[in-house]
This record gives C-alpha cells, sequence and structure tokens, in this order.
C-alpha cells in the first residue's frame, strides 16, 4: 500500500511539515516522487516512521536516531524489545508515582495523617520525576536508556537514611562550593580537593561503581550544559566552573 504524504500524515500523526523535514536531513525518505513533486511512502517507509516515532518517545535525538536506523547491523527485533523494556520501565515509574500523589491527595482530602514513609516515597518519586524531565532526553541520547533508567531506580531504592545523607551532601557541596568561589580559593586547593571527596561521595551513595572518567564527564557537564551552571551559580557565579575544575584536577 502506498500513502501521499498527507495520508501518512493523517494515518501517523506526524505534521506534513515533520515529515518534509524528515526528507531533508534523510531521516526518512519517501519511496518515490511523483513528477508533480509529491512525495509518497511504501510499507518499509512506514516501519521506518513507527522506529523513528518509538526512539522520539524515548526521547532521542533525530541525529542518533538516523545513526541508528541507517546501521546496515540495526536490528528492529531487538530494538523494539528494547522499547518495550523502556515503555514498561516508564509505566512503572509513572503507576508509582500516581499512586504516590493520589495517596497525597487522599490524605490531604481527608485530613488525614501521613506517614514519614509515604512523603519520603512522594520526594523521591518527585526527584526522579525532575531529573527525567529535565536531563532525561540528552542523557538517554548520550549514555542510553540504561543508564538513565539505572540511576532512576537508584534513586527510588535509596534508604531513608541514604536520601537524608544524599540531599545533606547536595547541601554541602553547594555551600562549600559558594565559600570557596567567594574567597577567591584555587580548584587545586585542598579545599577544592575536599569538595571533590563530597561530590563523588554524593554520585555514588546510591550504589553506583565510582568510575573516575565518568566523573569527570559530569563535573564537565556542568559547565557545557547551560542548566547545570544556572543550578550551581543560583547564587555564586562560578561554582559549576570550581567544581569542573576541581574534579578536573583531583581526579585522575
Amino acid at each position: 500500500m502506498e500513502y501521499s504524504i498527507q495520508e501518512l500524515s493523517r494515518l501517523s500523526g506526524v505534521t506534513t511539515r515533520a515529515l518534509r523535514w524528515y526528507d531533508q536531513i534523510g531521516l526518512l525518505k519517501p519511496s518515490r516522487v511523483a513528477e508533480s513533486g509529491y512525495r509518497y511512502y511504501g510499507g518499509a517507509e512506514v516501519d521506518r516512521l513507527q522506529d523513528i516515532l518509538y526512539y522520539r518517545a524515548l526521547g532521542v535525538e533525530l541525529a542518533r536516531i538516523k545513526e541508528c536506523l541507517d546501521d546496515p547491523f540495526f536490528d528492529r527485533l531487538a530494538a523494539l524489545k528494547d522499547h518495550l523494556v523502556s515503555l514498561e520501565l516508564e509505566r512503572e515509574r509513572l503507576e508509582k508515582l500516581i499512586r504516590s500523589v493520589k495517596d497525597t491527595i487522599g490524605a490531604e482530602e481527608r485530613k488525614e495523617f501521613m506517614s514519614d514513609e509515604q512523603k519520603f516515597e512522594a520526594f523521591k518519586q518527585r526527584t526522579v520525576t525532575h531529573n527525567e524531565e529535565v536531563y532525561g532526553a540528552e542523557i538517554r541520547a548520550q549514555y542510553g536508556d540504561a543508564e538513565m533508567d539505572e540511576a532512576n531506580a537508584a534513586v527510588l531504592n535509596l534508604t531513608q537514611e541514604q536520601y537524608r545523607e544524599w540531599t545533606e551532601l547536595g547541601q554541602e557541596l553547594q555551600s562549600r562550593l559558594e565559600e570557596a568561589v567567594r574567597a577567591g580559593i584555587s580548584p587545586e586547593s585542598e579545599a577544592g580537593g575536599e569538595i571533590t571527596a563530597i561530590h563523588r561521595r554524593w554520585l555514588t551513595i546510591t550504589g553506583n561503581q565510582y568510575d573516575p572518567a565518568k566523573h569527570r564527564g559530569i563535573a564537565e557537564l556542568y559547565v557545557l550544559d547551560e542548566r547545570f551552571t544556572a543550578y550551581y551559580d543560583k547564587q555564586v557565579s562560578g561554582c559549576a566552573r570550581f567544581l569542573r575544575d576541581a574534579v578536573a584536577h583531583w581526579v585522575k
């Protein structure tokens, strides 16, 4: 069966403008272009568009999607199975978040006491949801779905004591950074080494195995990504760069 660009747009929910853009960047070429200039798409193109939409739903960038689909070793069945696993994990995360929010709403409406354990679960879910919304797409595109899913699971599996320490470490890190920048201390100083150690502990408290290269890469992101920079520099400008420089010096 063959579809015109308008028909494919109605079928898939993708605008004709987006389909033309996909053609322009080589992501989805029509099976043929008539003398009139109209684009037509066959079964193979429909399958490829479906794959594109699956990847897009997971936050993968278009350039990365093109790399995957153009790979001569691309295994569509294996990719679909991976998509299914990711979607099921996302469904599980959303279901937990929905339950947590419903419990909170119910407790508020009935003026009931909500246990610290229930509040704690809600806090963790909020943290994961925020990180996924703000940074999820980039992390999944750069490091893969497994990396982000494991990071989310690590937060959700924290005990109350671990979560408290994780939060306090984050606050201590921010405070020490601001003090160091205000005082004009060098990232290569002893204070810079202590800040690097705090950051390492903050990264690994969730149980992640320590990786020096990844530590340096994460610190580099704090300068490259304006959202991370804005977070660390919200009170004192230069904190993100100080942390990057301290990690680069102390982590070998």
